[in-house]
């Protein structure tokens, strides 16, 4: 009989660490989840008609915000998962403030990058129809702020930090700060959006780093979108 001393090879459902981080499953519930809600949503925005680009508008950043934030809910839900492994936590204030400031320096950027590459490219514009809305009156800025820089950032940041980012972590910091936000602009399509949202995803992926939650990553990514909505009504109401 060997006298060697008998080990076992750890069970991955019993490991501590391994209970308390963003998995590969999880990542493809919320994505097999989030593909349903999206579906979804398509074939409700075809039954809007063509012509009424308000509600075209609104509905759009309806979908764009409910599809992840649903996603993510129901993986929770699914996979018995806590909401601080997804960074849905609360952080301290100075964060909030330090993301509304670098929202504003991200707006900036916004304006740059999109004259550059509007004035250098063919890249399309796809936010006619969040313009339309935003532009339409008091409850039309209204629904676009409320859908547009508050529903649709803590959707997409609930998906893209809260999972995607979390879960490229375990192969290094700036890996799946980049890569998560490719994909992040990426899902955008390529357009005048695609490098803007890049920076965005960069900024709070950053952010979700340091803090662990995705509420500042949030916050930068709602100023950016509120600040695409007033711009809008300003031009407008110049032109």
């Amino acid at each position: 009989m060997s006298n060697q001393p008998h080990t076992t090879r750890a069970d991955p459902r019993n490991d501590p660490a391994a209970a308390t981080r963003v998995t590969w499953p999880d990542l493809a519930v919320t994505i097999a989840i989030a593909i349903v809600l999206y579906l979804i949503g398509i074939l409700l925005l075809l039954q809007v008609p063509q012509e009424d680009t308000v509600v075209a508008g609104l509905a759009q950043f309806a979908v764009s915000g409910l599809a992840p934030l649903g996603a993510v809910l129901l993986t929770l839900a699914v996979r018995k998962r806590k909401l601080a492994h997804f960074g849905i936590t609360r952080v301290a204030p100075k964060w909030l403030a330090i993301a509304f400031v670098i929202g504003l320096g991200v707006v900036a950027m916004n304006i740059g990058i999109t004259s550059l590459v509007s004035a250098t490219t063919d890249a399309a514009d796809v936010q006619a129809d969040y313009q339309s809305a935003a532009t339409s009156g008091v409850a039309g800025f209204v629904g676009a702020v409320l859908l547009g820089a508050i529903l649709t950032p803590i959707g997409e940041e609930f998906l893209f930090r809260g999972v995607v980012f979390t879960l490229l972590t375990r192969y290094g910091v700036w890996i799946a700060v980049i890569l998560s936000a490719a994909i992040f602009a990426l899902s955008h399509g390529v357009n005048l959006a695609t490098p803007v949202a890049f920076v965005v995803g960069v900024s709070a992926a950053l952010l979700m780093n340091k803090t662990k939650s995705v509420w500042p990553g949030v916050v930068v990514h709602a100023v950016n979108n509120a600040s695409s909505t007033i711009i809008s009504v300003i031009y407008f109401q110049l032109s």
